[in-house]
């Protein structure tokens, strides 16, 4: 069950987009054209299909210029939607409304656009025991917003930075020295409750790699016969993590071949926003 955000988190970040938009002296085209006591009815509206996400995002932009707005949610995050649905109601101030519809709508679409993102993918792989994945690579200062976003569309978070566990990439490997000199000085470092995974690119870094039992391995950039050989080796000693220029077509081969996670970057970093629209009714 998707467990919603708690505004304290995220009133920052709609506070910082609503200055950022507002500027020096706030809506001008607004204040020129509409009188103050003009209120006005819209709604949020979906363009195409999608996964909603974001909407307690939207509610407190408009919250957050007018208190007096009322924003009422006709669907809820990650619920599946269609073009021309209705995903809220929103009545008050016609300069307030307009004051927050671009950033209402930024967040609500980047953040439906990730959730739909992932769901297809999640629904592609749902005959494998897989479990799509996000990374580190997120919008700076929201990563907060686009991992929530990925669990509303049915998939899970990986670290949300670097203190959540340690996880030995590539160069921690070259730098330190080898496999085995990264794991040893990881796992006598490593709390009782941290973590450790390590990348790998070759089964010889597996199989030494293993010798050590690490938590999790991710399997970085391999085929899909080295990726069931990978499975093998490991034998459930480990989380199974796969990465490295999967797409929604590639990824049930991917999960096929038994890896417990499949970790997509492209996710965050450069997911398409889902079109919802702000209409005027009344």
């Amino acid at each position: 069950m998707l467990s919603k955000l708690p505004e304290i988190m995220i009133e920052p970040s709609i506070r910082m987009a609503l200055l950022e938009d507002l500027g020096r002296t706030g809506d001008l085209t607004s204040d020129a054209v509409i009188d103050p006591g003009v209120t006005a009815s819209v709604v949020l509206s979906a363009r195409e299909f999608g996964i909603v996400a974001g909407l307690d995002f939207a509610r407190l932009a408009f919250s957050l210029i007018d208190r007096e707005v009322v924003f009422t949610c006709q669907v809820a995050d990650g619920d599946a939607i269609s073009p021309g649905e209705v995903l809220a109601k929103v009545q008050g101030s016609a300069r307030s409304i307009l004051a927050a519809e671009r950033v209402a709508l930024n967040f609500l679409g980047r953040l439906s656009g990730i959730a739909s993102s992932t769901a297809k993918i999640a629904k592609a792989i749902s005959h494998t025991r897989a479990k799509i994945s996000c990374t580190r690579k997120t919008t700076p200062g929201l990563r907060f917003a686009e991992k929530y976003a990925v669990r509303a569309g049915g998939g899970v978070n990986h670290r949300f930075g670097l203190d959540d566990a340690i996880l030995i990439k590539d160069n921690h490997i070259a730098i330190a020295g080898s496999v085995e000199k990264a794991l040893t000085r990881a796992k006598q470092y490593a709390g009782h409750l941290v973590k450790v995974e390590i990348e790998v690119d070759t089964l010889e870094q597996l199989e030494k790699a293993l010798y050590y039992r690490p938590d999790a391995i991710l399997l970085d950039n391999m085929d899909s016969k080295t990726l069931r050989e990978a499975v093998t080796l490991i034998g459930g000693n480990a989380i199974s993590e796969a990465s490295g220029r999967i797409t929604a077509e590639n990824a049930p081969e991917v999960a096929e071949t038994g890896v417990d996670l499949i970790s997509i970057g492209w996710l965050t970093h450069s997911t398409k926003v889902l079109d919802i629209g702000l209409d005027f009714v009344g």
